[in-house]
């Protein structure tokens, strides 16, 4: 049984994991800044950071609707296991959130569109499509996180200076992701759910996941050597890259603490493109 008016409206909110949503449409404008200036398609822009907010909150709360068995299990105080919401309220929500999303997306241009339309797609489809098979599910979250940065170039009609970036965040995201399904085992395979650690093992996934790790530390360097930003850039991203390396590390035996460090990690690495963006768009490379 669900509680009060206040207590609804506090389950809905947190179905939409606020701080993460609002999190994916600060990437989506740090895509649209390195791709190019904000301020040559400022309403774009806008559209594109809200219409990024409105998806995420809107997949967080559909998957919530879907996973909420497992919740029971791995997760028993949010909102749908706790009785917050209902579960026809969740999904009800996570439809309202859909179309506001659609809504914003078809403002921009074309090729935004077409991102906004697979993106969309892939977020109704994970759960009950994409989950369940080893993983598949994390590359198609990896896709996901990474993908914020490509919209918000398409934003403002240029991608080209972010799929670095893109390829950067889809790759450590697939590797957090595979951290939190070592985490969440138990339940998974109470739900019958043939995530990665269970289909290769705990050890194995965690190898896999520090395998891509490596890959996206040895390509932090690019955005420098291909010339798009200077050596500020570096500076600013080598301490993202070692709390990420410390991370996949902790993440051996904390598989909780190593995936919440790996995120601090993913911003700090982001922040270094707006640095060296800055610092290109001001100085001149250094």
């Amino acid at each position: 049984m669900t509680g009060g008016v206040g207590e609804t409206v506090r389950g809905a909110v947190e179905l939409t994991r606020p701080v993460n949503s609002i999190a994916a449409g600060l990437l989506t404008a740090i895509g649209a800044f390195v791709a190019g200036e904000i301020a040559a398609a400022p309403l774009h822009v806008a559209s594109a950071v809200g219409a990024t907010v409105f998806a995420t909150a809107a997949g967080m709360a559909i998957n919530d609707y879907f996973d909420r068995e497992i919740d029971r299990i791995n997760r028993p105080d949010r909102a749908i296991p706790r009785g917050a919401i209902s579960p026809r309220g969740a999904l009800a929500f996570s439809v309202a959130l859909f179309v506001g999303a659609v809504a914003l997306a078809l403002t921009l241009p074309a090729l935004a569109i077409a991102i906004a339309v697979v993106n969309l797609l892939a977020l109704v489809a994970y759960t009950e499509l994409f989950k369940g098979f080893p993983g598949v599910g994390n590359v198609v979250v990896g896709y996901l996180g990474g993908s914020t940065f490509l919209f918000g170039g398409a934003a403002v009609g240029s991608v080209e200076p972010v799929v670095v970036l893109f390829a950067l965040a889809a790759l450590s995201t697939i590797s957090r992701e595979v951290l939190k399904d070592v985490e969440d085992v138990e339940g998974d395979r109470a739900e019958g759910l043939n995530t990665l650690p269970i289909a290769v093992g705990e050890r194995t996934a965690w190898l896999l996941a520090a395998a891509l790790l490596a890959v996206a530390v040895l390509a932090s360097p690019v955005p420098y050597l291909l010339g798009y930003f200077g050596a500020v850039y570096l500076l600013v991203v080598l301490p993202g890259v070692a709390l990420m390396i410390v991370a996949i590390a902790e993440g051996r035996t904390d598989p909780t603490a190593g995936q919440e460090r790996l995120k601090y990690g993913q911003f700090l690495a982001a922040l270094a493109f707006v640095v060296g963006r800055l610092a290109a768009g001001t100085q001149g490379l250094l």
